[in-house]
C-alpha cells in the first residue's frame, strides 16, 4: 500500500516573492491588467510506503511534518499545508 501527500511549500505573509511580481508584471504587459497579485508555490507529491505497524494516517503526517522542518521548508520564510491525498 503507498500512501500519497501533498506538500505545498509557500512564502510566509510578508515575505517578498520576487517572482511572483515578475510574472504579475509580465501578465500586465500581456495585456492581463485585472491581476491583482500572483504568488509563487511549490507543491512536492510525496509517495510513502508505511511500515507495518504503522498504518496510522496521524503518523504518516508526522513523518512528512519532520521532513518539511529538515529539507522541504525553510521555517523562517516558508508555511506548508500537508494534505493525504491517497490513502
Amino acid at each position: 500500500m503507498t500512501i500519497e501527500v501533498d506538500v505545498t511549500i509557500k512564502l510566509k505573509h510578508g515575505v517578498t516573492d520576487p517572482e511572483g511580481e515578475n510574472t504579475k508584471k509580465a501578465l500586465s504587459l500581456l495585456g492581463f491588467k485585472n491581476v491583482r497579485s500572483v504568488k509563487t508555490m511549490k507543491t512536492f507529491r510525496i509517495e510513502i510506503e508505511p511500515e507495518k505497524e504503522s498504518g496510522d494516517e496521524e503518523k504518516v503526517k508526522h513523518e512528512v511534518e519532520e521532513m518539511c522542518r529538515k529539507l522541504l521548508a525553510n521555517p523562517v520564510i516558508h508555511d506548508y499545508e500537508i494534505n493525504v491525498v491517497k490513502w
